[in-house]
């Protein structure tokens, strides 16, 4: 026998090594044949390179060569795995263990090994620094930014100052114009000499070494840095962190929400007898009683007396008078029922009852005797029938009313601790159903949180002999629900309840649990105690037994002896439960009721008097033994009980029995139960029978029939109660015990069938009732596994139960799953089976006892050295080879062919085997199996629905399996060994061919089962993460490959490759997500091609040095591209990098969500290395970021996709550069990029360009990239710049093109504008939008359309437990719960979160400036050694010069300043030779500097400019250049900066006339002196400034001082053009458009005008006459005669603009103004300039575009339009200063009226003089001066039309030319000749007043003096007057005739 048992195993192999090439053969084996020479064929990146052989690679480079830090980064810790026992939580102080611990029941002793045994977790120690367990989250986020050094900004302290300037502004406003004098903007108002300087810096005059003041700037750059740059970033979105685990919760006992009943008093109006309590809950709707009883009495001491003969001993546990009472599903259908008995008297119900209702203590003296009697009668009942009771009365409670009516306390938030505090689970474990049936009003039953209230119950109503059952009740309750009750119309009996009702505590003191353990806190055995009443939960409750219970209620529910002869009225029923037949063995096993023994023998139900068919609602609570055996019965004795001492008549009298007997077939029986009375005492052996069985001469009352009800429950977490479960352990049981032949049911169980018995009681395991098998899961899956590792003998052969068991397992924990959806994680991973295997499995160790004649010549060894390694036939080899070919020494060369392939294994490794299989499987089968093995086994082999339930839940089997090899590896000690040798060949193959099956299910099956490929894509990837802990890690590389080739060839096919994409992507990010990433990428290896399996000696002695040999030197290009050796060697890094890379390919296929991915995967590393303390050394740091480097090219391909962060902040540099051709000339663009910035992302997906764009940028496309992505994209790439060896980037930048030089320079550019700081104010402002969920809804949309959505996001929405919300599906949509709270709701953060907040954005801020600046160095240090300097560094100092624009610290300006000055020390002909652009840039950058509020920052500034002065100056001896630029810069800065202060530049000017001073050197020279003129001359510009202050908030006047002053520098060609373009600038920000037009048609003027000085072109304009018809205004730009100026001298005519690319700037800037203010007609003029010049440089593209343009604005001009309106405003009084007696004309927008106009003036000027002074004066006349108030300002103001002579008019036909270059206006005013202005119709006359304006509107101002006024004849006016009368108005018209 032993040896067909050998051969159906051999057998049952052998198919499962055909499985398993078919397999191979089906899917493709699980790794290609290795390609040598890999490094010679690049690979491309779709293709994944061969991984290196992991542990060869280790083992040959010891980490002894390592010293230092570094060691840890290249072994995974020996302690990596740690196995934890730890001790079960026990509640009570007594353990709950049955009394017989010695003779246990096998089915006692397996439950009690679960429910005792210590857990068993294993857990990688190291775990906690991989973000599987340890989310970056914000608060883990705020943790590592406490401490930060808060950054000094100027833009900071200019809101300071701002917010005190508002303070102050009341002062300021009553300065007037005429304080200070006349013309006093040319004058200089301060002595710049009596101002103080700023500190001067020490080493500025020094002259150094550049290599010394390199080395000093970098030392001083590295101090103080922040050292984890992703700290203070935003962390990573949750949403997308797919790695994340959580540890499951430790399996404990269901609990429902609790309250707590407090019985304080009862009373009645009489005192005569004792009266005793019983509470449950019932539940209406479901009609169950929901509680078992709680017994209380309220008695008083005398009363207690009563009874003294009856109860000896009253057991303290017997006395409580308060219940804990537990509610799983609350609803508002609940009743706390309390029923009150009395000792059993003569008479019924009603006649017992009748004193309560009528007599009163009050009334005593009317009643004494007849209460007198009614003591004594209640004496002797209590003496004689004491311990009988009958029914007295009832009330209930509605728990509704008592939660809602007590209320007040706010219903707590859904997310608040108590809400789900003991209900964890339960909420989210119901079915569907459940929910369903959930009504509105459960939602409102939160028992958890309530105000207690005390409650005084008055009324009882008396129970009726006739209506006492469950049913009855039932009907009461509903009934009385109703307002027309029944129950009240009856007459209550009076009482007084006193109970207090609240919810329990969480750890209540002195509480007993419902076996009567005392339950931890217990301080004193001697207090009262409060009593936890078991629940009956009204449904299913999925919460597995983790203690031992094990109960039994007993429930008589009705007797019919209505048939019975004799005297039977006061029935009582008796009820025993016996150990066997003799009456001794009763045993004391009945739970005790109120003041009495804890536990009693025997029970009897309440009578009902003079009732032969009583119902009973009595509960019977009992421990059940251990040891149940067929002779455990319940006994039931029925007796007659005289209520009346009569002579010779007993007390009780028998007059019936029945039993029902525990145990048969080796299950409890529970259940209801009719059974039959027998009249007379059972016969001998009648406890193994049932009484249905008809004894012979036994008397049955009512023939036999069924008479008395009764019904059993248990509470057991022994017996399961379901007959497929009892079938199972059963059978299990017999075969354990071995115990043959055994009866279950009609079947003989013997050895012959035992094996088909049990395979079929575990196929039926799926007819179980899932909530049983949910409470039995722990004993079940023990024993399944038990089955799987211990194959039973039977009749001394195995038998293999390893499928059957597998299958059984599979179709359970589909089961589980697919009813239980409520209670899972977000992988799809059930908890109850979770928290299995993480505490409660343990691989068996001690196999079951062995049978009797077990297995003849088989020796038992112990667990370590048995296995069945060599167990199965050598063909199984086959896979594994190829899988691994790599570490299998004899295979010398690929194999060619499979049949060569099986000869070699066949040859090399299955000789000794393969000669006698059979032997050979003999000699070393072993009796037990492991279960990693036989699962992996079983998996790979199964089929159809079997392999379909696994792959449904394939996280479970795999978790068991990395369980299983974990314990495995502990209990044989085998942690120590290599890798390889720690699991046989097989289980290795086993596992390649399960996972190249699952990769090849999520490739084929991906869109047809989203939610199930999702689970199985993240399941596959944990597993694969938690091999690399255990298994050899080259090993599982190459399964990551085979499911990475799986999906490769997939992708080639697919339609929709982005779900395929995001599989793999989230894949990825799983396996990396490993805490020894770092070391699985091998970070301190350097690079050899993947061709030598053991790297040469070179590579192994210089791993960690800085790359020395020239060979080596290639490798630096090789580290920093994808290439071969990189993938090769860091293999997972490769991974990640690559799949980024294609995702972020511009011509691939990566939608939105992709890139976000990927983004965040990388992210989400970055963070962690960031956090994780084995990192910090900066040198282990550079190692970690080399794994990266390739990410920097990744960056600088995808430029052109990332978000525009500069389009912002280009407006700021410089005002007006050439318009990007297809710009939006709407100007709404600028708007919206603004807010979008002020938040820091784009809410568009493509922000506009700025019209203002810088010309470095212009060229770019629309970004692809979300402002999110790019953002966090960007942030790596500084990231590596920042921790990467500063050498090897140096190496790096050595090797690059201009071209990629110049673009890893524009990413720099891109770097500064994205982190640029926002300002406090900007973050208050946008307080609560959230950047990170700027693009959350595209996602969604995106993900939703391309059918993406994805099981697993569903998930986490549908059942986000995490959420406060519960499960509700709708999670994500509520408004209140969305990330992106509109503002109407938003939280504001408190100040000081907001002042955190911008403590961090500063220091994010100052970090990323600083790396750039490294960077910026790095490049110039490498640039200095190569021939491409001119090339490169223009754009070194552009970055520079950009980030000196944007709101930087003080720290980093510091830093900024020393790094240009070094620049321009090193390069001056830079600055002064080529590029003029670049110097005025920077003289802007350091005139603002000069002006900041920080002092630190302007003395750097000044310190800069200073030696730049003096470096142009000793290359040319003068600096006329910069000369001309600073004050160029000087003029832009005035006017254009808002918050400029002139107080701080005059500290700066005062300190850069302190270094001419100082300057020894130079002082003999004209240098300081022309330092002094210059200064001086800036001063001017100043005091232009202070006053341009002054009428800050009056456009007009600021518009004229601007004017004066670009007047002023009419001999200035670039002064003037600066001056210009600020007008431009004003006019644009107030909607001016036509103003700014013109503005930049005079700037275009002057610029050809120059132009036309310096060459003769054909194509140019010849000047400002070319210009004429687009306005006669601009002829005042031609120059000044050739000897005044000529643009030769050095430094004039410098700027950007004075060229012809510079001219057709202009123009286009114009044509585009012209378009906003509707002019079309105007672009034409201007057009036909500009076409000539593209006409002469042949650029059609550009004519195209202009022709479009003019289609265009061609096409608009029939579209109806509005030009200005125009009024007179005259200006009198000495108020008003320069302006007295002046009359201007004034342009206002298109139907401006005159109401308006007057407003804005009397509004304007009364809040600068006051309401009082300014005065409006109402008509048009002539005003006479010397009858105005001297102490007033007057306006004048009068609407004016365009006047136009009978001949212009010819000229002037269209609307256009009616609104356009107009002189002359003109208004009327009405007058009588006797002075007044109105008179009688023939006295009537008009008078017409035509003015003559200095130039012609458009101008480049909105106001334009008065130069000439004439009245024009005097008019008759002869009036018509006609009334219109419409209904409530009238209307008179007046038309006018003149005459």
């Amino acid at each position: 026998s032993v040896s067909e048992s050998f051969c159906f195993l051999f057998l049952f192999r052998t198919v499962a090594a055909e499985v398993r090439k078919q397999v191979s053969r089906d899917y493709g084996s699980p790794q290609l044949s290795k390609k040598r020479g890999g490094a010679h064929h690049p690979l491309p990146l779709t293709d994944v390179v061969e991984p290196v052989d992991f542990e060869e690679y280790v083992s040959s480079h010891a980490p002894g060569v390592e010293p230092g830090p570094l060691r840890q980064l290249m072994e995974f810790p020996q302690d990596d795995l740690e196995l934890l026992q730890l001790d079960k939580e026990c509640t009570t102080l007594e353990p709950p263990l049955p009394e017989e611990e010695d003779t246990l029941d096998p089915r006692v002793r397996d439950a009690l090994a679960v429910y005792t045994d210590d857990w068993l977790v294993i857990q990688r120690k190291y775990q906690r620094y991989s973000t599987t367990y340890t989310p970056h989250n914000s608060e883990r986020q705020r943790e590592r930014q406490r401490g930060l050094v808060k950054q000094t900004f100027e833009l900071d302290e200019a809101a300071a100052a701002e917010r005190q300037d508002d303070q102050d502004d009341a002062k300021r406003r009553s300065v007037s114009l005429d304080e200070t004098p006349r013309g006093s903007w040319a004058s200089s108002i301060f002595d710049l000499k009596n101002s103080s300087p700023d500190a001067l810096l020490p080493s500025v005059l020094e002259r150094t070494a550049a290599e010394d003041m390199d080395r000093r700037n970098t030392e001083a750059r590295q101090q103080g840095r922040h050292s984890d740059l992703l700290g203070l970033y935003p962390p990573p979105d949750e949403d997308e962190a797919v790695e994340r685990c959580s540890v499951p919760e430790v399996p404990k006992e269901h609990c429902g929400q609790r309250i707590m009943v407090k019985c304080l008093s009862l009373k009645f109006e009489i005192e005569i007898e004792p009266i005793f309590g019983t509470l449950a809950l019932y539940d209406v709707k479901e009609k169950k009683k929901i509680s078992e009883n709680f017994y209380f009495d309220l008695n008083s001491d005398p009363m207690k007396g009563l009874l003294k003969p009856h109860t000896p001993h009253v057991a303290i546990s017997t006395l409580a008078r308060s219940a804990i009472l537990s509610i799983t599903y609350p609803s508002p259908d609940i009743f706390l029922v309390i029923k009150l008995e009395k000792v059993l008297q003569q008479g019924d119900i009603g006649e017992c009852c009748e004193p309560y209702m009528v007599m009163k203590e009050s009334d005593s003296s009317k009643h004494k005797e007849k209460l007198e009697k009614l003591r004594l009668q209640a004496e002797q009942a209590c003496s004689r029938l004491g311990r009988f009771r009958m029914p007295f009365a009832w009330t209930a409670i509605h728990l509704l009313n008592i939660v809602s009516s007590v209320g007040g306390l706010d219903r707590l938030d859904p997310d608040s601790d108590s809400g789900t505090r003991k209900g964890h689970g339960t909420w989210n474990e119901r079915k569907k159903k459940g929910f369903e049936r959930m009504s509105i009003g459960e939602d409102m039953c939160n028992f958890a949180t309530f105000r207690p209230a005390t409650l005084t119950v008055t009324n009882f109503f008396k129970q009726e002999g006739d209506r006492l059952s469950d049913e009855d009740l039932y009907k009461f309750l509903a009934d009385m629900r109703r307002p027309s009750s029944v129950l009240r119309r009856l007459r209550p009996v009076t009482a007084q309840l006193k109970i207090d009702i609240s919810p329990a505590p969480d750890s209540p003191h002195y509480c007993l649990s419902p076996e009567l353990l005392h339950v931890k806190p217990y301080p004193d055995l001697r207090v009262r105690p409060t009593k936890e009443v078991l629940e009956f939960p009204a449904r299913d409750v999925y919460t597995p037994h983790t203690t031992y219970r094990n109960l039994l209620y007993v429930y008589p529910q009705s007797l019919n002896f209505s048939s019975r002869q004799g005297s039977v009225r006061n029935i009582a029923v008796k009820v025993q439960f016996m150990a066997g037949e003799d009456l001794s063995q009763a045993l004391p096993v009945i739970f005790g009721k109120s003041s009495c023994a804890e536990f009693m023998k025997e029970a009897y139900t309440p009578v009902i008097y003079h009732n032969k068919s009583p119902e009973f609602y009595e509960e019977m609570k009992m421990k059940i033994p251990a040891n149940l055996t067929d002779n455990h019965h319940l006994l039931f004795t029925f007796y007659h009980i005289s209520c009346q001492p009569k002579q010779n008549t007993p007390l009780e009298t028998p007059v019936g029995y029945t039993w029902i007997p525990l145990m048969q077939h080796g299950r409890l029986r529970t259940g209801s139960f009719s059974l039959p009375v027998s009249v007379e005492k059972p016969p001998p052996s009648y406890s193994v029978l049932t009484p249905d069985v008809q004894l012979p001469g036994m008397k049955w009352v009512d023939n036999h029939k069924g008479v008395f009800n009764v019904e059993v429950t248990a509470a057991s977490s022994v017996h399961t109660q379901d007959p497929h479960l009892d079938k199972f352990f059963t059978l299990v049981y017999v075969l354990e015990e071995y115990s043959f032949p055994f009866r279950l049911k009609d079947v003989i169980i013997t050895e012959a069938n035992m094996e088909g018995e049990l395979k079929a009681s575990m196929a039926a395991l799926r007819g179980a009732l899932l909530d049983i098998c949910v409470r039995f899961l722990h004993q079940l899956l023990n024993k399944l596994i038990q089955l799987i590792v211990y194959p039973p003998v039977i009749a001394g052969q195995i038998v293999n139960l390893g499928r059957a068991a597998f299958e059984a397992m599979a179709l359970l924990v589909n089961q589980i799953h697919k009813n239980l959806e409520g209670n899972q994680d977000q992988h799809g991973r059930n908890n109850l089976l979770a928290s299995y295997i993480h505490y409660c499995f343990r691989l068996p160790t001690a196999e079951p006892t062995m049978p009797p004649g077990g297995l003849s010549g088989l020796h038992h060894t112990s667990y370590a050295t048995l296995s069945r390694a060599t167990a199965r036939p050598s063909s199984l080899h086959l896979s594994r080879s190829k899988s691994i070919s790599n570490s299998n020494p004899d295979l010398a060369s690929t194999p060619v062919s499979p049949d060569e392939e099986v000869q070699r294994i066949i040859g090399s490794k299955a000789n000794d085997r393969s000669c006698n299989r059979m032997s050979a499987f003999l000699d070393s089968v072993a009796l037990f199996s492991l279960l990693h093995e036989e699962l992996a086994l079983q998996w790979v082999v199964s089929t159809s629905t079997v392999r379909e339930a696994a792959l449904q839940q394939a996280w479970f089997f795999f978790q068991l399996m990395t369980k299983s090899m974990a314990h495995h590896l502990f209990l044989t000690s085998k942690l120590d060994a290599p890798r390889r040798q720690r699991f046989p060949d097989r289980f290795v193959d086993d596992i390649a061919a399960l996972v190249c099956a699952i990769s090849a299910d999520i490739a084929s099956r991906y869109h047809k089962d989203v939610e199930l490929v999702e689970r199985l894509n993240s399941s596959l990837a944990f597993f694969l993460n938690d091999l690399l802990s255990l298994m050899d890690r080259g090993f599982v590389f190459n399964l990551i490959r085979t499911y990475y080739k799986q999906i490769a060839n997939k992708l080639h096919t697919t339609q929709n490759p982005s779900s395929l994409n995001a599989l793999r992507m989230d894949f990825t990010r799983i396996v990396c997500s490993h805490e020894h990433y770092v070391i699985l990428n091998l970070p301190c290896s350097t690079l050899s091609p993947p061709a030598s399996p053991s790297p040469s000696t070179s590579s192994t002695t210089s791993q960690s040095s800085a790359f020395s040999s020239v060979a080596q030197d290639q490798g630096v290009a090789t580290m920093f591209e994808l290439s071969v050796p990189f993938r090769h060697q860091h293999f997972l890094s490769g991974l990640l990098l690559t799949e980024l890379s294609l995702i972020l390919d511009p011509d691939g296929e990566g939608v939105f969500f992709l890139h976000k991915k990927a983004i965040s995967a990388v992210h989400s590393l970055l963070c962690s290395h960031d956090a994780d303390p084995r990192y910090s050394d900066p040198q282990v740091r550079a190692h970690v970021a080399q794994l990266y480097l390739p990410l920097i090219p990744i960056v600088m391909e995808t430029l052109h996709q990332l978000h525009d962060f500069a389009g912002k902040y280009n407006s700021r540099v410089r005002h007006a550069s050439a318009y990007t051709d297809d710009a939006d000339p709407d100007g709404s663009s600028t708007i919206s990029q603004s807010v979008a910035m002020a938040i820091a992302g784009s809410p568009l997906p493509h922000a506009k360009a700025n019209p203002f764009a810088l010309p470095t940028v212009a060229g770019r496309q629309s970004s692809s990239l979300s402002a999110e992505c790019s953002r966090t994209l960007l942030v790596c790439f500084l990231w590596v710049l920042k921790n990467a060896d500063a050498a090897l980037l140096e190496r790096w930048v050595s090797d690059l093109s201009v071209l990629q030089i110049n673009r890893l320079l524009d990413l720099l550019h891109l770097c500064v504008s994205c982190f640029e700081y926002k300002g406090k104010k900007a973050l208050e402002r946008i307080n609560s939008l959230t950047f990170k969920k700027s693009q959350d809804m595209k996602a969604r949309l995106e993900e939703a359309i391309l059918g993406t959505i994805g099981a697993r996001q569903e998930m986490v929405r549908r059942c986000r437990e995490r959420s406060p919300y519960g499960s509700q599906e709708n999670v994500r949509w509520r408004k209140n719960v969305t990330h992106w709270r509109q503002n109407t709701d938003r939280v504001d953060k408190t100040k000081a979160e907001v002042e955190q907040e911008s403590v961090v954005d500063g220091n994010l801020a100052t970090e990323a400036s600083l790396i750039v600046l490294d960077t910026l160095e790095i490049i110039v240090k490498t640039v200095v050694a190569s021939e491409l300097k001119e090339s490169v560094l223009g754009g070194v100092l552009r970055v520079l010069l950009h980030s000196m624009a944007g709101n930087q610290s003080a720290l980093f300006l510091q830093h900024c300043f020393t790094t240009q000055r070094a620049l321009v020390f090193k390069f001056p002909e830079m600055l002064f030779e080529e590029d003029t652009e670049l110097c005025a840039d920077l003289c802007l950058r350091l005139l603002r500097h000069c002006s900041s509020s920080v002092g630190s920052v302007r003395s750097h500034a000044s310190a800069s400019l200073y030696l730049l002065m003096r470096q142009n100056f000793e290359i040319g001896n003068n600096f006329a250049r910069v000369k001309m630029q600073v004050t160029m810069s000087l003029s832009s800065l005035v006017g254009t900066s808002q918050n400029f202060n002139e107080e701080h530049l005059r500290h700066s000017l005062k300190t850069i006339l302190t270094y001419a001073e100082e300057d020894l050197e130079l002082r003999d020279t004209p240098f300081p002196e022309q330092v002094q003129d210059l200064v001086f001359n800036l001063h001017m510009i100043l005091t232009d400034t202070v006053k341009m202050k002054e009428h800050q908030q009056d456009p007009e006047m600021l518009i004229d001082l601007m004017y004066r002053i670009a007047k002023g520098y009419q001999n200035s060609p670039d002064l003037r053009l600066t001056w210009l373009q600020n007008m431009a600038g004003k006019h644009s920000e107030r909607g001016n458009h036509a103003e700014a037009a013109h503005c930049l048609v005079h700037s275009a003027a002057l610029v050809a005008e120059y132009l036309n000085m310096l060459e003769d072109c054909r194509y140019l304009p010849i000047g400002c006459v070319t210009f004429q018809n687009i306005s006669s205004n601009v002829l005042e730009e031609s120059a000044v005669s050739d000897d005044v100026l000529s643009p030769e001298e050095e430094g004039i005519c410098a700027g950007k603009y004075f060229s012809e690319s510079g001219l057709v700037g202009l123009l286009e800037q114009a044509a585009a103004s012209f378009n906003m203010a509707a002019m079309y007609e105007a672009i034409n003029e201007v057009y036909k300039i500009l076409l000539p010049i593209h006409e002469a440089n042949r650029d059609f593209k550009k004519l195209a575009t202009v022709h479009g343009k003019l289609q265009d604005a061609f096409n608009k001009v029939y579209n109806q339009r509005m030009f200005g309106t125009y009024f007179r405003v005259g200006f009198y009084g000495c108020r008003f200063g320069d302006l007295d007696e002046q009359e201007f004309v004034y342009k206002e927008p298109s139907i401006t009226k005159l109401a308006e106009i007057s407003h804005r003036l009397e509004e304007f000027y009364s809040e600068r003089f006051g309401d009082e002074v300014v005065e409006i004066i109402k008509d048009s006349n002539p005003v006479d001066k010397s009858k105005l108030d001297p102490n007033k300002a007057y306006l004048q103001i009068t609407y004016v039309e365009p006047y136009f002579d009978t001949y212009e008019l010819k000229e002037r036909i269209t609307y256009f030319d009616k609104n356009y270059n107009l002189r002359t206006f003109m208004y009327c005013t009405p007058f009588t000749l006797d002075g007044r202005a109105h008179g009688d119709l023939h006295e009537q006359y008009k008078r017409k007043t035509i003015l003559t304006t200095s130039h012609a509107f458009p101008y480049i101002k909105t106001r334009i003096n008065v130069i000439h006024k004439e009245e024009v004849g005097v008019h008759f006016v002869f009036f018509n007057k006609c009334t219109l009368f419409i209904p409530n108005w009238e209307i008179t018209v007046y038309v006018s005739f003149t005459c």
